[in-house]
């Protein structure tokens, strides 16, 4: 019990410490939010759905929805108030994106899913690299959040996430993840 206690007091006192210069991090050209889409109960999608039609696919719950606000609420008191959003075009994700309030959201094919073809898998993250390469090349210093996947997030940080779990992501100039952290 002690151990746990320790352990939260550790948690409470360094934890906003660490994500203290968020900001700072997200505006120096080689940093990025990626984060897995909010809570969507089950696994995958369902058979024959389609991109473009959210009624074919697994939707954010809500429960998902109240926790893309929640994060977006928590985004904000880090100072981010505003973001470049990007999203994979699938629909949990698209409304995750929307529901944190961070700005407009651009769909972005290279966030899309490749669970149900893991062999996209490399292909699929050198197009995110290059499309992050593009991105951070920008002198625009609004913060990049990335929407997407825990199949995408794993294949470009090898971390993996829970959902709606952040990872604030180091980037190198070729857009490539060279270290993470979470964020939540």
């Amino acid at each position: 019990m002690i151990r746990i206690l320790v352990a939260l007091w550790v948690w409470l006192v360094f934890m906003p410490l660490a994500n203290a210069n968020l900001l700072s991090e997200l505006q120096s050209g080689s940093s990025l939010i990626i984060m897995r889409h909010a809570d969507a109960p089950g696994i995958g999608d369902p058979p024959g759905y389609r991109i473009g039609d959210c009624s074919t696919q697994r939707n954010l719950g809500e429960y998902g929805r109240q926790q893309a606000k929640e994060i977006g609420a928590w985004l904000s008191k880090q100072g981010i108030s505003e973001a470049r959003v990007f999203s994979s075009p699938w629909c949990r994700c698209l409304d995750t994106a929307v529901l944190l309030n961070k700005g407009p959201v651009t769909a972005e094919r290279s966030l899309g899913s490749f669970f149900n073809e893991m062999s996209e898998s490399g292909k699929q993250t050198r197009e995110l690299e290059a499309f992050v390469r593009q991105q951070l090349s920008k002198s625009n210093k609004l913060p990049l959040i990335l929407v997407t996947h825990q199949v995408n997030t794993y294949a470009y940080t090898g971390m993996s996430v829970g959902v709606g779990q952040m990872l604030l992501v180091k980037v190198n100039s070729q857009g490539k993840a060279i270290s993470s952290r979470a964020l939540n």
